[in-house]
């Protein structure tokens, strides 16, 4: 009786002495994508806001998960009575990673040199109703429009509109100084890049220690990677076709939700034959959306008929202006009398919607007699030759940029748009407040580029997620492309 006693004693120490396990505080996020580099406001690429937005670099304001416009480095602001000046109030106490003090002096030189004539910002246009920027004192911004402009907010919101220091805005590009809750550790090219909590956050803490982004495009290494535990979350997983297996393992969950990416055939409108608007309309008819669909994203994906959300209460079905009917599609060709077209299709390196769905794409207009050769590109190389050089006839990309309708009316954007009737358009958007009518201007603006057949537009990106069971607070949907971690932890 004794020796049990001890013994039962002696177990019950024993367990007494061993911890509880200690909740985990690092995470390694998956993405499909590498950044050319690390400054928000110098870039078009998704992946540099997929590290960095509200991580590393904050703005103004921010993105909520719903999309909602929260206050972010300003905790308030104030619009005069006829709507030409924004005063922002700014928090106290914020200060940049490399301990330089955050003052209103930093939104002034952010937004100057975001809207300067040699500015590198792929987003200039968000700061075109902005007349000057003053600091009228280290923690008021006054920000003066040249017109009223009620989306001043959700402009700021974006990536491109995150404060930067004078003192480290030229070395951004590869060593982030931002205010935001995580600073940057270290990048090792072609493999991660590593972020830990910023202990001297003005803010909420956040509650993750330390975060590594992991750059893996292929779609094999990535279910493999999942499998391993190698990495904890996917916020965009590149293998749809084995989304549904690691759904079912009972450590991860599938999470899908939706983006602001709308994926299109763009066209290039200023080269000869896509110049014509009948060629134009011959390749919408040759595409078959709930082909590419199930072929490239395996069933996950909204068709579109224009560029603009499906979620968004604006929104207009016009699906059936570019339906999937290739006689008409060889009629039409026909009819514009410009002879045997070959067309080149620069495909960007997302192996899902760019790759897997171009090649449908190619085929499919090859079955209509346009002769399309694909070119793979490096991300860096779309970036060079097609965004900012525009040598390009045909290219597959979905653009996450939220509300982003607006580029249409920019000439000089990389697929030649900006017609009149259209800029007229977005004037009279950027100055009206009556919700009925901005309505109506949206989706004039939307009938209007889908009636002039400017790019075919295939579907509404999903966001396909997958991650461990027990992590808790990553976005489910993505108004914005990010991978906010602000709020993330383990359960």
């Amino acid at each position: 009786m004794r020796k049990t006693w001890w013994l039962a004693g002696f177990m019950l120490a024993a367990l007494w002495a061993i911890p509880a396990l200690a909740q985990r505080t690092d995470i390694v996020v998956g993405l499909v994508l590498e950044p050319p580099h690390l400054d928000p406001t110098a870039g078009a690429a998704a992946a540099i806001d997929e590290v960095g937005y509200a991580n590393i670099f904050e703005g103004l304001t921010r993105f909520g998960p719903d999309g909602a416009i929260l206050p972010a480095l300003a905790r308030s602001w104030d619009i005069s009575e006829d709507g030409l000046t924004y005063t922002f109030h700014l928090h106290e106490g914020v200060s940049f990673h490399d301990g330089t003090p955050f003052t209103a002096n930093d939104v002034a030189f952010s937004f100057t040199r975001a809207m300067a004539e040699d500015s590198v910002n792929a987003q200039k246009g968000l700061f075109e109703p902005i007349a000057s920027v003053e600091a009228a004192d280290d923690l008021t911004a006054v920000v003066t429009l040249d017109y009223p402009y009620g989306n001043l907010p959700f402009n700021l919101a974006w990536g491109d509109a995150v404060i930067v220091s004078s003192q480290t805005a030229q070395t951004n590009t590869t060593s982030p100084v931002g205010t935001g809750p995580f600073r940057f550790v270290r990048w090792t090219q072609g493999d991660s890049i590593v972020i830990e909590r910023n202990p001297d956050y003005w803010g909420e803490p956040a509650r993750l220690e330390r975060a590594t982004f992991r750059f893996i495009d292929d779609p094999s290494a990535a279910f493999a990677a999942m499998m391993a535990e190698d990495v904890d979350t996917f916020p965009i997983y590149p293998a749809p076709e084995t989304l549904a297996i690691l759904d079912a393992d009972p450590r991860f969950v599938a999470v899908i939700g939706s983006t602001e990416g709308e994926t299109i055939l763009a066209m290039n409108n200023r080269r000869a034959p896509l110049d014509n608007i009948l060629v134009r309309q011959a390749i919408t008819h040759a595409i078959d959306r709930q082909a590419l669909i199930e072929g490239a994203m395996f069933g996950y994906g909204t068709p579109i008929g224009t560029h603009f959300a499906p979620h968004h209460p604006a929104y207009v079905d016009l699906t059936g202006l570019s339906a999937y009917d290739p006689d008409r599609s060889r009629a039409l060709l026909e009819e514009a009398g410009v002879g045997p077209i070959t067309l080149a299709l620069a495909l960007p390196p997302p192996p899902t919607y760019a790759r897997r769905g171009g090649e449908l794409i190619a085929a499919q207009l090859r079955a209509v007699g346009i002769d399309t050769r694909i070119v793979n590109m490096e991300w860096s190389q779309w970036l060079e030759q097609v965004f900012s050089g525009k040598d390009f006839d045909l290219t597959v990309i979905s653009h996450t940029e939220p509300m982003d309708i607006e580029i249409y009316g920019r000439e000089d954007y990389y697929f030649g748009y900006g017609a009149p009737q259209f800029q007229a358009i977005m004037e009279e958007l950027n100055l009206s407040v009556d919700p009925d009518r901005r309505t109506e201007l949206l989706q004039a603006a939307q009938r209007d580029i889908a009636e002039n057949y400017v790019n075919a537009y295939l579907f509404q990106l999903a966001k396909t997620a997958i991650q461990h069971v027990d992590i808790e607070g990553l976005w489910a949907n993505a108004p914005t492309q990010a991978t906010d971690l602000t709020a993330v932890y383990w359960r």
